[in-house]
């Protein structure tokens, strides 16, 4: 029996596509997911782009009775997960449950969805209790908005019985939820782990907050144009919405019941800048420290590594240090390096578990997407940046780096699925 941790489900819900299919093509091809927001919300965002993920109703991923006073985060996580697990080929019962006969024991099914929590839940009900008092307060608001929710909810609608946990560490998040699979597979505490993460940003205290502190995007006439990272011209991130869900599973499992897969995890590594709130060491050593920790973990050299999915939010500061750190760890092994951000923007704690995926995808079916709008490197910022078009590309193992406020770094370590059957281009 093999203890490999093999990706064998992915769903996503984002600005550039809720399929595979539409979203890796959305990637490879640049189609940008990124639009101006209508007028009044314009105005009432104070933004002049955004991220938007397509509506999820309610009604599709939870009982009617359960379907009010549920932020939009949860909505988002819970589409995504029923789109990894078919996507898995993991069945479900007829009240929506996994079954043992489906190939998989509940009680060794876990669940790590990370979220920064429901924003909008807690201003509205910030609002109502202005408004009306105490009594204005729904009872249902917490259990509608806080960040262990999502995964809560997802362990509930399909049963998994096992552990079921949420990582908060900002914009690394999602990438800590995958992380964590990984830990759990290889620990012997679940055969299957549905992980991941979602966010629902697009509140206007949150933007104020973003905009107040000119880490945003501003001044592009064409919304597309705005998300740049290691440009020269770029001025900040899009901050956008979504969910990604990944189905982390056993390979020796996955192969029992004849699941293919995409790729196996076969490490990541963290670490802590232990420098500023916001602002990352300026020569990315933290960021190294998490890179030469995956690469210990999964035993493999630097020259192994074909491709680096980079955090790349379009900033400043942070890309300037994680090519600094990319330049640091590779040296003349110098990986292809694309950020996806230019094409769905920045979802916050989603943005790694997005990328995961991204990162999967590209090793599976051999193709790097490039980074949109990278025009003009920024000369600070040297790396083998892929540009224009998608390179085709046979992988060993390819990377996906996720970094946050205060400093937290992560990367995950992919390779060639362990499985008997793979997942290639379909």
């Amino acid at each position: 029996m093999t203890d490999e941790a093999v990706v064998t489900g992915i769903g996503v819900v984002t600005p550039a596509g809720s399929t595979v299919g539409e979203f890796f093509d959305a990637l490879c091809s640049g189609q940008s997911g990124l639009t101006a927001p209508a007028a009044e919300l314009a105005a009432e965002l104070g933004i002049d782009v955004a991220g938007f993920a397509p509506h999820v109703d309610p009604r599709d991923v939870l009982p009617p009775r359960e379907a009010r006073n549920v932020d939009r985060f949860i909505l988002l996580a819970l589409a995504a997960a029923e789109r990894a697990l078919a996507d898995a080929g993991l069945e479900v019962g007829s009240d929506g449950r996994l079954e043992v006969g489906s190939g998989a024991d509940p009680r060794r099914v876990a669940v790590v969805v990370s979220s920064t929590g429901g924003y909008a839940t807690y201003e509205e009900q910030a609002h109502a209790r202005a408004r009306r008092g105490r009594l204005g307060v729904s009872p249902y608001m917490l259990p509608g908005m806080l960040p262990n929710m999502a995964a809560a909810r997802i362990a509930i609608r399909y049963g998994a019985r096992g552990p079921s946990s949420t990582i908060s560490t900002a914009c690394a998040a999602g990438a800590h939820a995958v992380a964590e699979a990984y830990r759990l597979i290889r620990d012997g505490d679940a055969d299957v782990v549905i992980c991941g993460g979602a966010d629902a940003p697009l509140n206007p205290t949150v933007t104020a907050a973003f905009g107040n502190s000119r880490a945003l995007a501003t001044g592009w006439a064409d919304p597309r144009e705005a998300s740049r990272p290691f440009d020269r011209r770029r001025n900040g991130f899009v901050l956008s919405e979504g969910a990604g869900i990944l189905v982390v599973e056993r390979a020796a499992h996955a192969d029992a019941r004849g699941a293919a897969g995409y790729a196996d995890l076969i490490g990541w590594g963290a670490s802590s800048d232990a420098h500023h709130v916001t602002s990352p060491l300026h020569d990315g050593d933290g960021a190294a420290d998490a890179m030469r920790r995956a690469l210990s973990r999964a035993g493999i050299s630097p020259g192994e590594v074909g491709y680096v999915n980079a955090h790349g939010t379009a900033t400043k500061l942070g890309d300037v240090a994680e090519c600094r750190a990319i330049e640091s760890v590779f040296g003349a092994h110098a990986p292809a390096v694309s950020s996806t951000k230019g094409v769905t923007g920045h979802p916050l704690a989603a943005a790694g578990a997005v990328e995961a995926a991204a990162t999967a995808l590209a090793l599976a079916r051999g193709m790097l997407p490039p980074t949109r709008n990278l025009d003009d490197p920024d000369p600070d910022c040297p790396a083998d940046h892929v540009v224009k078009e998608a390179r085709p590309a046979r992988l060993t193992a390819a990377m996906s780096n996720s970094f946050a406020f205060g400093g937290h770094n992560v990367s995950l370590l992919f390779g060639q699925p362990s499985t008997r059957a793979a997942r290639g281009a379909e």
